[in-house]
């Protein structure tokens, strides 16, 4: 495995103020990305419009460990706090893990119109203004994702779940080195999504306000490819909205996917 030091950390608490349509965003990330003494990993999870300091702690998550055999795990520790969940996990086999937040149902949010007033409310008994439009009604299903590797890079973890929003890394996200390129795809319910925004987010702002390093569009095969000028610690955004199932809160649901990971600096 390509070398990534105690940089990443340092990188991890740069600020990086992320759009409004990209407010509070998901993520689950590493303190470094390879396993620290007696192969223990420590990550934070949360959500933030600023990567990565956290507003708000990622509550009522089910967070799991797959390891590089493919069985899934619960983490050795898990602390619940006011605006960051902490998560512990030391790694036994040699290879990838992938660490998940696993799919959490949010709020419902409905978006609005009074007078050319674009307004919204997250309270489902709030009644909307007389002659309000509606815009939008949805439930917020977010999965925040990462990878850790002890050893040599494994491809196990790295399977698609075939269900609902995911990014797929067709790249290894623990493999990566800065001037390399690194190639993702994007599905839902296992079928390729073509047209869909990727947005890559850099972590290194210096303090500064900032947009999308990069925002790529997938192909018809759901595929979309970052060209990676820098080492650092990155953040993938990508979000859908589809019909959700009948006995939900929402007629639908806005799905939000987020992978963090780190590219090395060159050898």
């Amino acid at each position: 495995m390509k070398s990534f030091l105690g940089s990443a950390f340092l990188l991890c608490c740069s600020v990086l103020v992320v759009s409004s349509a990209h407010a509070h965003t998901p993520y689950l990330v590493p303190v470094s990305f390879e396993p620290a003494y007696e192969d223990w990993v420590s990550l934070d999870a949360g959500f933030a419009e600023e990567f990565f300091h956290p507003d708000v702690a990622f509550e009522h998550g089910n967070f799991q460990i797959l390891t590089p055999a493919g069985q899934w795990q619960k983490p050795s520790r898990y602390e619940e706090f006011k605006i960051r969940t902490l998560v512990e996990y030391q790694l036994t086999d040699k290879g990838t893990y992938r660490f998940t937040t696993g799919t959490r149902l949010g709020d419902v949010f409905r978006f609005f119109e009074v007078n050319g007033e674009r307004q919204g409310t997250r309270d489902p008994k709030e009644v909307l203004p007389k002659g309000a439009k509606l815009l939008d009604h949805y439930q917020s299903v977010t999965l925040a994702e990462t990878y850790v590797t002890k050893d040599k890079p494994t491809e196990t973890a790295l399977k698609p779940y075939n269900k609902g929003l995911e990014l797929v890394a067709v790249s290894h996200p623990n493999d990566l080195t800065e001037g390399e390129k690194f190639k993702v795809k994007v599905l839902f319910d296992g079928k390729p999504l073509a047209n869909k925004d990727v947005s890559l987010f850099a972590t290194q702002g210096g303090g500064e306000h900032q947009k999308a390093a990069a925002i790529i569009k997938t192909n018809t095969q759901g595929e979309a490819e970052f060209s990676l000028a820098s080492h650092g610690v990155y953040l993938l955004h990508v979000r859908h909205n589809a019909p959700a199932p009948k006995d939900a809160e929402a007629p639908n649901y806005g799905y939000v996917y987020t992978l963090t990971f780190a590219v090395n600096p060159p050898i």
